[in-house]
């Protein structure tokens, strides 16, 4: 089954919406304009309940089908923030705010959520209960989590949950999915440093903590060479070295900050605990102190595997039996989906965006023409979990 006719005639709409918001990004959980954006066309659509303020500035709206003899509610959901950075597209419709910028498709996502809600208004095709969600602060404020914590589930009796998001590099269409871990869980942590300062020319007088901090980035790169199978995934990259501010002093105090990445469970605690054990042993040996504060911040997003094998029927009939990957690798990117696997049985898809640069990269930019395949691909969803009679 290809894509739905309906949507190559609401394609320049939906691109429409798509543009206004990227030309409008909005960072974290101050998603006000986009937010007010998705709440004003549901209601327009004739969404049965709009609630607003969901996890803080999360949308969620409600669609009944033509019938509700199955019982069934299902979620879709959709992420709506930008990302702090400059944009270089020279777009027409590039960010009109500086510093910010929709770099990841989060607009592409609302936007083909909002297509879908749309078409499901109109049709109402199905036997069941339909709930879009539209999410705040993906980009590292967990606001699929403030949303659960909100009572999203339970609130709206979401029983299964699905995610969609956009994959450069892949062709226009295509699908990527995999039962399990699909993405890692995505921890932060701070090692800060106290040793004693003192004149750069006396260093024999010192505890110098710009050295005790290299050894330390030198040390933990020990955790994934050293203890943990190489058939399993680990990342421990120190990404920020502060410390000192001027040429003739060596500080007293340096701080350190990064990120470990995991696909298991066991391999999570193991990092945390060997960071716990490197660090401090590490600074002792010269003379110094170290903490590290690790914060666990996105779970590992896995996939279930009946839900999974759903998801890739629907994309089957969408994109055909060659564009479907069912065994895609997991990447060691984090997803706040994660947050929302957990509560309720549901699985994750990349679709690909075609050529173009990188997420996160500032000449970045959702491909309209995925458009119409992500609307399809919800309705469809939809139509076959949730059959009219």
């Amino acid at each position: 089954m290809p894509i739905i006719n309906r949507f190559a005639d609401l394609a320049e709409e939906i691109t429409e919406w798509r543009r206004d918001i990227h030309a409008h990004p909005e960072l974290l959980y101050d998603t006000h304009r986009t937010s007010e954006l998705v709440a004003d066309k549901l209601k327009a659509f004739g969404v049965d309940e709009v609630a607003t303020g969901i996890g803080r500035t999360g949308v969620v709206g409600v669609i009944k089908g033509k019938s509700n003899g199955s019982g069934k509610v299902i979620g879709l959901r959709a992420d709506m923030d930008a990302l702090p950075l400059d944009e270089i597209t020279g777009k027409p419709y590039a960010s009109t705010v500086p510093g910010k910028m929709h770099a990841c498709g989060h607009d592409g996502h609302t936007a083909m959520l909002l297509g879908a809600a749309k078409y499901l208004s109109e049709t109402r095709n199905f036997d069941g209960t339909v709930v879009v969600i539209f999410q705040p602060a993906e980009e590292g404020g967990a606001g699929a989590k403030a949303m659960v914590d909100d009572g999203l589930m339970d609130r709206f009796g979401i029983q299964e949950v699905y995610g969609m998001h956009n994959m450069p590099g892949e062709p226009v269409g295509s699908f990527h999915i995999r039962p399990g871990a699909m993405m890692a869980a995505a921890d932060r942590i701070q090692i800060d440093i106290e040793g004693v300062g003192g004149h750069a020319a006396k260093p024999h007088e010192v505890v110098d903590t710009l050295l005790v901090g290299a050894h330390i980035i030198q040390a933990v790169q020990s955790i994934a060479s050293r203890n943990v199978d190489p058939l399993k995934s680990v990342v421990v990259s120190i990404t920020a070295f502060n410390g000192g501010f001027t040429d003739n002093v060596i500080p007293q105090t340096a701080r350190l900050r990064g990120t470990v990445r995991t696909l298991d469970a066991e391999i999570r605690d193991l990092a945390e605990k060997r960071l716990k054990e490197i660090v401090p042993t590490i600074a002792s040996a010269f003379g110094a102190k170290a903490e590290v504060n690790y914060l666990r911040d996105y779970p590992i997003t896995i996939n279930h595997a009946e839900q999974t094998d759903f998801a890739a029927g629907i994309a089957r009939k969408i994109a055909g039996d060659d564009n479907v990957v069912t065994d895609v690798a997991p990447t060691m990117g984090g997803e706040d989906f994660s947050f929302m696997l957990l509560e309720r049985p549901g699985a994750f898809i990349f679709v690909g965006n075609g050529d173009s640069a990188n997420l996160h990269h500032p000449a970045y930019d959702f491909n309209d023409e995925l458009i119409p395949v992500g609307c399809s691909y919800w309705v469809k969803l939809v139509e076959t979990a949730m059959p009219s009679s």
